[in-house]
């Protein structure tokens, strides 16, 4: 009787939500042809929280919120064998439409870009809030990454359109830090909302946070409105979708969707010699060649045009923000296993342990954001960034079982500050390089290497992992080696009772971790390369469109 009273109670709520939606979306139409003039912006106060509001609703609520609530959602639908499918669809999707939104900023208004894009997403959480069945969810979680991709890149725009250049870094910096803590706080969240009322609430709270920030960007946002014929978004339809590209995302997408299964598969459901992987990459690797080819033929028309390619700060900030992006989730991914698996504590526990390198990403992100707006360049914050990292994942390939409090802290502050002080200078240069109508596309460029550079190195970083684990095991008699490596790191006591064989165990399983850890290490340092080919630029120095 109480599951069915609160399954009445969420429909009740949905429906209410839609009404206040469909009374937003026909409050905007009708102000769509309201004149905007020129020196319409809107002030720094009420910018932060219409660019953070669905920045933080983005990653906290659907990237990372339901890696605690997976086990139990699999077990409601009844589709144990869909679980992979659950995260993997998000990220594909997100990655994969990045530089088509990226575009359609530039060729229509990104004020209503960002409101589809807000509805969008919002549709996929709705969704995934009352799936009936896996497929459902599946589907929903699949909407839900289109609308986030578009999301991210708009919270950008906003920022370019609304936030004077010399300014734009400390709010960039604030963006760096919420994305940060938010990645950690929403698997906390994910597991109270699990245990104590349902997993659905890691979905149904998107709409209320979505139905303010649309009032927000409906009724408060105002963009500066572009002279007629002066901008690509007056631009007649057809011209608009030559603009697109739509040959050149016809390789794309679906190359980008190749090479992103096979990550996802990374040779533990299929082997990386099998030929579902072989062929998955093959066909990337063709698709990638032939959008290559169809950038340098469409020029003008193409979503990457050669003069942002091609542009030094552009292809260093790519490689560098890559980098970044990399060792970032390696790093988030395997530290809470090292504290579940060496120090034996729950997945709760493990995510507040690695408090202090959220909180330092905090710290670094604001100050150097602040320290750039100051003084104008953002180049050797891009720099120190690296040396902080390198130290800091340099000392956590010296963890051991017997680590203590001390250093397991005094680690996470270094790389956490180096992280947060280099984090978004990527998304800074493409703005301070690039002429205004470009910076949406390479916006969108940045924010596609930080999605890539995860999405790969996550999976080497697991391959690493897993094959050494395997291998150690294998020398340790008495034990299951498949039960101990699948089991997972909350599990690992469970299948061993005798205490010399698990100190061993744990010294085995801590080396393989310190092997994740060493890719972390090795991206770190070279993302100094990225930094040390950046341009010296200066944000306080407008430059003319």
């Amino acid at each position: 009787m109480e599951t069915r009273r609160n399954i009445h109670r969420q429909k009740t709520a949905l429906v209410i939500m839609g009404a206040v939606y469909l009374v937003f979306f026909i409050v905007a139409l009708v102000s769509l042809n309201v004149e905007e003039t020129q020196p319409t912006q809107l002030p720094p106060v009420f910018t932060f929280p219409t660019t953070t509001g669905k920045l933080i609703s983005k990653h906290f609520k659907n990237r990372t919120i339901i890696a605690t609530a997976i086990p139990r959602i699999s077990d409601d639908l009844k589709a144990l064998e869909d679980i992979g499918w659950y995260g993997s669809v998000y990220f594909i999707n997100n990655c994969s439409t990045q530089l088509i939104f990226g575009k359609i900023y530039t060729l229509y208004s990104p004020k209503w870009v960002f409101i589809f894009a807000i509805v969008l997403f919002e549709i996929g959480s709705a969704v995934c809030d009352a799936a009936p069945n896996s497929i459902a969810f599946i589907f929903g979680r699949a909407i839900a990454g289109m609308g986030s991709s578009a999301i991210f890149a708009g919270a950008v725009v906003i920022i370019l359109h609304t936030i004077p250049l010399p300014k734009r870094p400390m709010y960039l910096g604030f963006l760096g830090s919420t994305f940060g803590l938010a990645s950690v706080v929403a698997p906390l969240l994910g597991g109270v909302f699990t245990d104590k009322v349902s997993w659905r609430w890691c979905f149904y709270i998107n709409l209320p946070i979505g139905a303010v920030t649309l009032a927000i960007v409906i009724f408060v946002l105002k963009m500066p409105k572009t002279k007629s014929g002066t901008d690509l978004a007056s631009a007649f339809f057809k011209k608009k979708m030559l603009h697109l590209d739509p040959f050149g995302m016809l390789c794309f997408f679906p190359g980008m969707l190749c090479l992103l299964l096979a990550l996802q598969w990374d040779g533990r459901t299929y082997g990386w010699n099998s030929a579902r992987i072989i062929v998955l990459l093959a066909v990337f690797v063709l698709l990638l060649l032939g959008f290559v080819g169809l950038q340098v033929w469409n020029k003008e028309y193409a979503n990457v045009p050669g003069r942002i390619a091609a542009q030094r700060s552009m292809v260093a900030g790519v490689y560098y923000t890559i980098c970044t992006g990399g060792h970032m989730l390696v790093v988030l991914y395997y530290l809470p296993i090292w504290f579940q698996a060496i120090k034996g504590v729950s997945a709760v526990n493990s995510g507040i342990n690695i408090l202090p390198t959220m909180l330092s990403v905090v710290v670094g992100g604001i100050a150097a954001g602040t320290l750039v707006s100051k003084i104008g360049y953002y180049t050797p914050f891009m720099i120190l960034s690296t040396v902080f990292s390198s130290v800091g994942t340099g000392l956590m390939i010296t963890f051991t079982k017997e680590t203590g409090h001390a250093k397991w802290i005094g680690y996470q502050v270094l790389y956490g500050f180096g992280l947060g002080t280099g984090m978004q200078h990527g998304h800074m240069a493409a703005q301070t390089v690039l002429p205004k109508k470009d910076v949406p596309i390479g916006a969108a460029l940045m924010l596609f290497a930080q999605s890539l550079g995860g999405a790969i190195f996550i999976a080497v970083g697991q391959n690493v992992f897993t094959n050494g684990l395997a291998s150690r095991l294998a020398t340790i008699p008495g034990i299951d080696v498949s039960t101990l490596v699948d089991g997972g790191a909350t599990t690992l006591r469970d299948h061993i009772k005798s205490p010399k064989i698990l100190d061993r165990v744990l010294s085995e399983y801590n080396d393989a971790l310190l092997e994740a850890f060493h890719v972390a290490f090795a991206l770190a340092c070279l993302s100094l390369l990225g930094g040390l080919a950046m341009e010296w630029r200066n944000v306080k120095r407008q430059k003319k469109d």
